[in-house]
């Protein structure tokens, strides 16, 4: 019995050697392959790395980084440098000509020069930071031109201050120096502190001031609170903080009906509106004081 006990052992052993099924380390690296992230890591993130790895190596070389710069340096030269990317001239749209004059002035290009070297966003900057400018477009429109379109500011009063005279427009804004009061006739002359800050209440009390117009002189802001209004003689309509437009519009209808201040009158105040009083001047002081003495002699 045993000569055939250890035939079938040698037998079983031989069969144990060409089992055909996988031994255990063999059968997970076969479920391994089959799953979705190994199979990603195979076909993406692998060759990637490889890539990766052989350029990192070619570009650690200096002379190797420099020719490819040096490439994409000449590809963008010859981009650049073709015909239709070339700006040849410059226009200037809503702009008076000394306006236009500043902004040529002010964006010194050398054309013909190429669109990609135009900084549009700097000359913009430099363009709307000019005082008679409110806004401002600049591009590179069709036919190769360089666009820049303006809205000026425009005028509405004359401010007098440490400067001289200065143009401003409906908001306060600076818009440029004055030359001179006689040509700029039509527009009312502000002072004083904070004046330009208070440009459209002064603008609304010229609106009122028709009758008064022809002696009108100017407006002066006190304590950067409210308004005086100067007129010729030496005149002046004191207006209070509140509701000035309409303590002025009465002041006038008063003067249409008893010729206010057509007499001898420095000083018309109301601030106070329930308690408006005046100022004299100094022969209408005289001559009251003459009246009253002889009223109080004749009594």
């Amino acid at each position: 019995m045993q000569p055939l006990n250890r035939k079938a052992k040698v037998a079983n052993a031989k069969v144990a050697r060409h089992d055909p099924a996988p031994s255990r380390l063999k059968y997970r690296m076969e479920r391994l392959k089959l799953t979705p992230g190994f199979r990603f890591c195979m076909r993406v993130v692998l060759p990637c790395a490889v890539a990766f790895g052989a350029v990192s190596l070619w570009a650690s070389s200096g002379d190797n980084r420099a020719a490819f710069n040096q490439m994409i340096a000449d590809v963008r030269e010859t981009v650049e440098s073709r015909p239709e990317f070339q700006v040849k001239l410059m226009a200037v749209d809503g702009a008076s000509p000394a306006v236009a004059e500043q902004i040529r002035l002010a964006l010194p290009v050398d054309f013909p020069i190429s669109s990609f070297d135009l900084d549009l966003g700097k000359m913009h900057e430099t363009v709307v930071a000019m005082h008679a400018v409110k806004t401002a477009q600049v591009r590179v429109r069709q036919g190769n031109v360089l666009q820049v379109e303006v809205e000026e500011r425009i005028p509405a009063v004359l401010r007098r201050g440490e400067r001289g005279l200065e143009l401003l427009d409906d908001s306060g804004a600076l818009v440029g120096p004055a030359k001179s009061r006689s040509k700029h006739v039509m527009l009312p002359v502000i002072a004083g502190e904070g004046a330009h800050d208070a440009v459209p209440e002064a603008l609304d009390l010229y609106k009122v001031t028709g009758p008064l117009r022809a002696r009108l002189r100017g407006f002066e802001r006190m304590g950067a609170r409210r308004w005086d209004v100067v007129l010729d003689q030496g005149q002046r309509i004191m207006l209070p903080e509140d509701n000035p437009v309409r303590a002025l519009e009465r002041t006038i209808a008063m003067d249409q009906a008893i010729q206010m201040l057509s007499r001898d009158l420095i000083v018309v105040d109301l601030r106070l509106p329930r308690r408006p009083t005046i100022r004299m001047g100094q022969d209408a002081t005289q001559a009251m004081w003459a009246a009253n003495t002889i009223n109080a002699a004749g009594e």
